[in-house]
């Protein structure tokens, strides 16, 4: 529509909504833009068609109406408060009926510690709620890794730092170096992509992530849910090492392990040869105290198995002797030379010993046999 002036003279004059017309017109030429800023004054209405919010720069104080068709604001699914920091792309427009420029939102991006740390928090209980980051799930590093993954950005400092720390602690590791985006928003898809891949090469026992330090926003993809996900889902042991110590991404949380620093997760990978060597030396000299021990042992205990091998003839002897002695006197207690000696006496006949009177008559001739010599005698009479 043409905005027109009433003539006065030599002067142009417009009415107000003409002039807010032609300004409009004017702005709306202007192209779409990007402006970052803090909202206040959030305002918004089930009821209402737009929802409204004032953008506010933190330096000077300068304040910009925004205005966003609900529509589109509810497609963004964005948690927005008061004091959270945002990126609004959108393109300048008079609000012609009340003569206020504003800013017509297209699309909104939260930015700053606030609304990402609330973000942070809430994908932090859902993943806690699943269970990625419960005790029970961590799994103890390998003593002696066949070999290391290393997933890290191209920067020369963290790979430099864990590099230098294994060397010097066990030089025999093999470590395998992938580098990726660790920042900005390709970062989370190529980390846990990278992660994937790297865990699944051959002797791969274990992986470290690691990245120096640096902002927040540079440290957001360690806690993006597709990073957290992937170090939680790994076949094979992860150490996090991201950051500072003062440092937690999400991703510290759902690892096996946490390292401070990529020195300190070389600490964590490797042990150190020198402690090893003297380990193995001690163990050694123990063992050798030991089997010293047993071998002398041993020696005593067959010394004492001889001397008793040596004494087992004599002993065996001995008890063969007292044997045959109790049989010896057994036997001359039986014997009728015993009983001889006692001064009984064996008569004979022609026919044997002779037991019974009624084998013999008289005037039958009897050798008679005493304990010492014998006579001859005759049988005079026989008594029953």
């Amino acid at each position: 529509m043409k905005v027109e002036a009433t003539l006065y003279g030599d002067r142009k004059v417009y009415s107000v909504s003409a002039f807010n017309r032609g300004v409009g017109s004017w702005l709306a030429r202007l192209p779409s833009l990007w402006v970052e800023g803090e909202v206040t004054e959030l305002r918004r209405q089930a009821g209402w068609q737009s929802v409204f919010f004032t953008l506010k720069d933190l330096e000077d104080g300068s304040c910009l109406p925004v205005t966003m068709p609900r529509t589109t604001f509810d497609s963004l699914r964005v948690d927005l408060a008061d004091g959270d920091r945002v990126h609004v792309f959108g393109r300048p427009e008079l609000y012609e009926a009340r003569g206020v420029f504003q800013l017509r939102g297209l699309s909104l991006e939260p930015l700053g510690l606030g609304a990402a740390l609330a973000r942070i928090e809430r994908l932090k209980r859902a993943l806690a709620a699943e269970g990625l980051f419960a005790a029970e799930r961590k799994r103890r590093l390998p003593l002696l890794p066949r070999r290391i993954g290393l997933l890290t950005g191209n920067e020369a400092a963290a790979k430099r730092d864990f590099l230098t720390a294994v060397a010097a602690r066990f030089p025999a590791a093999r470590v395998l170096v992938a580098e990726t985006y660790v920042q900005g928003p390709q970062a989370p898809a190529a980390i846990a992509t990278t992660l994937s891949k790297l865990s699944g090469e051959p002797e791969i026992d274990v992986v470290v992530v690691a990245r120096g330090g640096g902002s927040f926003q540079d440290l957001l993809p360690f806690s993006d849910e597709r990073v957290v996900r992937a170090v939680a889902a790994c076949p094979v042991p992860v150490v996090s090492a991201v950051g500072h110590e003062q440092d937690t991404p999400l991703c510290d949380l759902a690892a096996d392990a946490r390292a401070s620093t990529p020195t300190a997760a070389a600490r964590l990978v490797v042990p150190d040869e020198g402690e090893l060597r003297a380990g193995l030396d001690r163990l050694r000299g123990t063992l050798g105290r030991d089997a010293r021990r047993i071998l002398e042992r041993g020696r005593q205990s067959l010394a004492a198995d001889a001397q008793r091998l040596n004494r087992a003839p004599a002993l065996l002897l001995e008890r063969k002797r007292a044997s045959l002695d109790g049989l010896a006197g057994r036997l001359r207690a039986l014997s009728p030379r015993a009983t001889l000696d006692r001064g009984y006496a064996i008569v004979r006949t022609e026919d044997g010993i002779l037991r019974s009177v009624r084998t013999v008559s008289p005037g039958a001739h009897v050798d008679v046999e005493l304990g010492e010599g014998g006579l001859g005698a005759r049988v005079e009479e026989t008594r029953p």
